[in-house]
């Protein structure tokens, strides 16, 4: 069962501002990175589901943030179908995020009253997924479908839209600036943020770190916004 409503994550996801995108099949690399984002102040964070027995390892690291880091929406991201959708909501999700954007999911995930955050690459898509109840949608892969000046583009006709871009963010002040300027609601990271020389060299501090530098980075953008 989820640890936090949708509002709260949805208020989570734009305080933190910055979504870590990460997936490890190695339960303790999990552990190590979602506690170093957290302690340098994040509080959403994606698990991807990828690899064999991602679920397997999803489930070990929501236990362990509902002990530990119970101020943690831990969500699963690269969901495309209902049958994995209510796999990990059983599991604990707090949040689903997709690459895609299947209305079936849509079902699932409000019936348990569970954020669902949609991958769309076009405004009709995006018109679609907040008329089947997406607070949050996704953009993906980013870069390509527009960038900033494609969210720039949406949000004039449809300003009330909470847009989460995913691919082609990086952890600088010039692109940060460039998206939070553009009107998105947060942004998700995943390979800019976790290094794979830093994740094999097991350099947590590092994470820690850099997710700090973010935070303070995104309190100079925001407030000249």
């Amino acid at each position: 069962m989820s640890n936090h409503t949708r509002i709260e994550v949805a208020l989570k996801m734009k305080e933190s501002g910055v979504i870590p995108v990460f997936y490890h099949p190695e339960i303790n690399v999990c552990k190590q990175v979602l506690k170093a984002c957290f302690d340098g102040g994040l509080r959403a964070f994606e698990f991807t589901n990828r690899g064999d027995f991602a679920h397997e390892t999803f489930a070990e690291l929501s236990k362990f943030a509902k002990a530990d880091l119970p101020e943690l929406a831990l969500g699963a991201g690269s969901i495309i179908e209902p049958g994995t959708t209510s796999l990990y909501i059983q599991l604990g999700a707090d949040f689903i995020v997709s690459p895609i954007l299947n209305p079936e999911m849509a079902k699932i995930c409000n019936r348990r009253k569970i954020l669902w955050s949609p991958g769309c690459g076009s405004l009709s898509e995006i018109s679609f997924a907040e008329e089947l109840g997406a607070e949050i949608v996704k953009i993906f892969p980013g870069a390509q479908v527009g960038g900033y000046e494609f969210v720039k583009a949406v949000k004039g006709p449809m300003p009330w839209t909470n847009i989460m871009p995913t691919g082609g963010v990086a952890p600088d002040k010039e692109n940060l600036e460039k998206w939070f300027k553009s009107g998105v609601y947060c942004v998700g990271m995943g390979s800019n943020l976790f290094p794979k020389e830093i994740i094999a060299s097991g350099n947590y501090s590092w994470i820690k770190k850099k997710v700090a530098e973010i935070i303070l980075l995104l309190k100079d953008i925001r407030k000249d916004n």
